[in-house]
C-alpha cells in the first residue's frame, strides 16, 4: 500500500507528465513529453522525487504505472547491469534508475512466470538484468556500436529511431540463477554480440561442439518459463523477451525518453 507521502509524490509526478504523441521515428534532439520530470525551480520537490525513484518500487508515467520486476513476487531477483560498469559499455548508463521497472500488468505476468519456474525447481530464480530503458540510453548504446552497419547493429540494439520495446517498460533481459545467485550456464554471457548467443543458431553450434546440450536445455527452460505467460523471445539474444509485439506495445503504453532528473 502506498504511503501518504508516496501518494503525494506520485501525484506530483503525474502532474509533471504530459501525453506522449508517438511517432514512428523519434528524434533525440526533440524530447517527447511524458517523461519522469521534476517541477522546475523547486529544489525541495526535486530532491523528494529523486528520493522516491530510488526508494520505492513503483513509478507513475503519464497514464502508465510501472513497478519493479519483483513487485508481485520477491522470488524474482535482479541485478541491474546498466546501473553499474558490468556491461558492454563498461560504464554506468543509469544515473537514477536503480531497479528494473516494467508496466504493472507485465509485472504480474513475470510473477506467474516465476511461479512456473519455482514449480520446476524451488531453488531457481529469474534474475533480471534490464527492463525499462529510457530512449536516451538507447541512443547511447546505438551510437557506441557505430562501427557496425545499421542492419547488423539492429540485431543487438534496436534502432532508437523506431523505439525499443524496452523504452516502454515492456521488455526484460534476464536469466535463471540458483539460490546462491549463480546464473545457469547459457553458453554465452549476457550482451554477448557473437552468434553463439543466437537462439536461432543453437543446433548449428551444438553440431560444432561450441555449445552443449545442457546449455541449450538451460536456455529452453528460460524460454518455456517466459512463454508460459505469453512472452516472446527474439532470434538473436537468448536473454531478451518482449511482453507484446512492438505495434501492440506502442498502442498500449507511453515511451520513456529520459531518466528521472535528467
Amino acid at each position: 500500500m502506498k504511503t501518504i507521502r508516496g501518494l503525494f509524490l506520485s501525484t506530483l509526478l503525474l502532474a509533471a507528465c504530459g501525453e506522449t504523441n508517438q511517432t514512428e521515428e523519434v528524434d533525440p534532439q526533440t524530447p517527447l513529453s511524458g517523461d519522469f520530470e521534476f517541477v522546475e525551480g523547486d529544489p525541495v520537490v526535486k530532491k523528494a522525487l529523486k528520493a522516491e525513484i530510488l526508494e520505492n518500487d513503483w513509478l507513475i508515467h503519464g497514464k502508465d504505472t510501472l513497478v519493479s520486476v519483483d513487485h508481485f513476487n520477491k522470488n524474482i531477483w535482479w541485478e541491474l547491469k546498466y546501473a553499474s560498469e558490468d556491461n558492454f559499455m563498461h560504464r554506468v548508463l543509469y544515473d537514477t534508475l536503480k531497479k528494473p521497472y516494467v508496466q504493472i500488468d507485465i509485472a504480474r505476468r513475470l510473477a506467474k512466470s516465476q511461479e512456473y519456474l519455482t514449480g520446476r525447481d524451488s531453488g531457481y530464480h529469474l534474475l533480471v538484468y534490464d527492463a525499462l530503458r529510457p530512449l536516451s540510453v538507447q541512443w547511447e548504446m546505438w551510437n557506441a556500436l557505430d562501427t557496425i552497419p545499421a542492419f547488423e547493429r539492429g540485431k543487438f540494439v534496436s534502432n532508437p529511431r523506431n523505439g525499443s520495446v524496452h523504452n516502454y517498460g515492456a521488455a526484460v533481459d534476464l536469466t535463471i540463477c540458483q539460490s546462491n545467485k549463480k546464473p545457469l550456464d547459457m553458453g554465452a554471457e549476457y550482451d554477448d554480440i557473437r552468434k553463439i548467443a543466437y537462439p536461432s543458431l543453437e543446433s548449428e553450434f551444438l553440431k560444432s561442439g561450441e555449445i552443449t546440450q545442457q546449455q541449450i536445455a538451460n536456455r529452453k527452460l528460460l524460454r518455456r518459463t517466459l512463454k508460459s505467460q505469453g512472452f516472446s523471445n527474439i532470434p538473436t539474444e537468448w536473454w531478451h523477451f518482449n511482453a507484446f509485439p512492438r505495434p501492440v506495445v506502442k498502442s498500449k503504453y507511453q515511451i520513456v525518453t529520459r531518466e528521472l532528473g535528467e
